[in-house]
């Protein structure tokens, strides 16, 4: 997003931290409505327009906007997507991607309530791992003939009972509805915004044989402090990596022997 959109999102971003902080809102509920939101207005593209139209008045489009959801929504989605629809948007796309990010952060935020964050973290990157390693479970789960319930139905079979329901609802939407994002850079989006839920970066470590807890402890620190961030590591085995390991944070990528330079991998990042 670009300018007065990204402000836009700044704004409602506030605005869901400051709802979901309060105990008595149910964080899951207000993912399910603001997902349902998003459905309507990636349908309807000529709502959407009107709702982000500059020429109309801010208040009159928040009151459009609760008129049409009328009863459907609790009090706290209308009124954020009030403050939404009063806002500026650069596309009247971009109203519809902040919708979707507050879904799949209100989703996240009930989890890290929960105390599962951590485990959706994991089994979003896990969930990523299986799919770029098998051609055809990503065929059946990105072929545009199937149906959405035939999707749903195959995720719950590969995802009830061994991942968390917010694993499976996240997922679920994923594919459902990709909006024309690619299955991987979906998953990516949803380990970012998981990570982001406790201010942390994402480092993807790829090693010849599992770390043990110490050298995780010793990565993880070291990594912290060159980003100056709490790190979360995202743990893979590959045999090809003899003898050593790949960490990739963002754009950067280092390599080192497992024993010997894992505390030279935070030398190596900050130069």
């Amino acid at each position: 997003m670009n300018g007065a959109s990204r402000e836009a999102l700044a704004a409602a971003r506030e605005r869901l931290d400051a709802l979901t902080d309060n105990t008595s809102v149910d964080a899951g509920r207000l993912a399910d409505e603001l997902a349902a939101v998003t459905a309507l207005l990636d349908r309807e593209v000529s709502l959407r327009r009107v709702l982000t139209d500059p020429a109309q008045a801010g208040e009159a489009k928040a009151d459009l906007a609760r008129r049409l959801l009328g009863n459907q929504v609790g009090g706290e989605t209308a009124d954020l997507l009030g403050g939404m629809v009063r806002s500026r948007w650069s596309q009247s796309r971009d109203l519809v991607d902040a919708l979707e990010e507050l879904a799949n952060t209100a989703d996240l935020t009930a989890a890290q309530k929960a105390g599962t964050l951590d485990d959706v973290e994991d089994e979003l990157f896990r969930f990523g791992r299986i799919v770029s390693s098998s051609t055809e479970l990503r065929a059946a789960l990105t072929d545009r003939a199937a149906t959405t319930s035939a999707k749903s139905e195959l995720l719950r079979s590969l995802l009830g009972g061994r991942a968390r329901a917010t694993t499976e609802r996240l997922v679920t939407r994923l594919v459902t509805a990709p909006r024309g994002r690619s299955l991987e850079s979906g998953l990516e989006s949803l380990s970012k915004l998981a990570a982001d839920r406790r201010e942390r970066m994402v480092a993807v470590v790829t090693s010849a044989v599992p770390l043990s807890d110490r050298q995780k402890q010793r990565l993880g620190a070291a990594l912290a402090k060159v980003y100056g961030r709490q790190m979360h590591l995202n743990l893979d085995v590959d045999p090809e990596v003899v003898g050593g390991i790949r960490v990739q944070v963002g754009d950067e990528v280092i390599n080192g022997a497992i024993a010997d330079r894992i505390e030279d991998a935070g030398r190596r990042l900050a130069g």
